[in-house]
C-alpha cells in the first residue's frame, strides 16, 4: 500500500504531467509538453498533482484572472495568469484510468477550490462536456450552458463555482 501525497508543481514535473494528459485525453484535446513547459513557467503552485508513491496518478491545472470567462485563448497563452486574479481557471481534470473511480479527482478539485477561496477568489470556473455536468454539481458548480470554447473540436459547457 502506498501513501498518497498532494503537492503543487514544480518545472521537474513536466514530462510526467505530460504523459498523464496524454493518457487522460484525446490528441485534439490534450495539451502537449510545449504547452506545459509554459504553464509550469508561468503558473506551478497552480497545478495540484496527487501521487501514490512516485507515480503521478492525478492532476487538476489552470490559472487565474480577472476575466469571468474560460476561453480557449487561455488554455494557449499562459502569459495571461494574473497571480492576484478573482476567478481561478481549471483547464484540466487527470486521474490515469486505471486510477478512476477511486474519488482521487475529487480530492484534488476539493483542494482546488479550498485554495481559490483561502486566496480570497470570486470563485472557480471550467468547462466540461455534458456528461459530466452533474459530476461538477457535486462540488458547487452551476451549468451556466454552453461554452463558447471549440477546443478540440467539442462542445463544452461553462461551469462556475462562486464564493461570494
Amino acid at each position: 500500500m502506498y501513501d498518497f501525497l498532494i503537492r503543487t508543481a514544480t518545472p521537474a514535473d513536466l514530462e510526467i504531467i505530460a504523459r498523464v494528459e496524454a493518457e487522460c485525453f484525446p490528441p485534439a484535446e490534450a495539451a502537449g509538453e510545449s504547452e506545459f513547459r509554459q504553464r509550469l513557467s508561468h503558473y506551478a503552485d497552480h497545478f495540484w498533482l496527487m501521487f501514490e508513491g512516485d507515480r503521478l496518478i492525478s492532476f487538476v491545472d489552470g490559472f487565474v484572472t480577472d476575466l469571468p470567462d474560460l476561453t480557449d485563448e487561455m488554455y494557449a497563452d499562459a502569459s495571461l495568469h494574473d497571480a492576484h486574479g478573482a476567478w481561478q481557471m481549471i483547464f484540466g481534470v487527470n486521474t490515469i484510468p486505471s486510477h478512476r473511480g477511486h474519488g482521487y479527482a475529487g480530492q484534488l478539485i476539493r483542494r482546488a477550490i479550498a485554495d481559490a477561496d483561502a486566496q480570497g477568489r470570486k470563485g472557480l470556473v471550467l468547462t466540461c462536456k455534458e456528461a459530466l455536468i452533474p459530476y461538477y454539481a457535486k462540488f458547487g458548480f452551476a451549468d451556466e450552458g454552453i461554452s463558447g470554447s471549440t477546443h478540440g473540436g467539442v462542445l463544452w459547457h461553462q461551469m462556475r463555482l462562486t464564493f461570494r
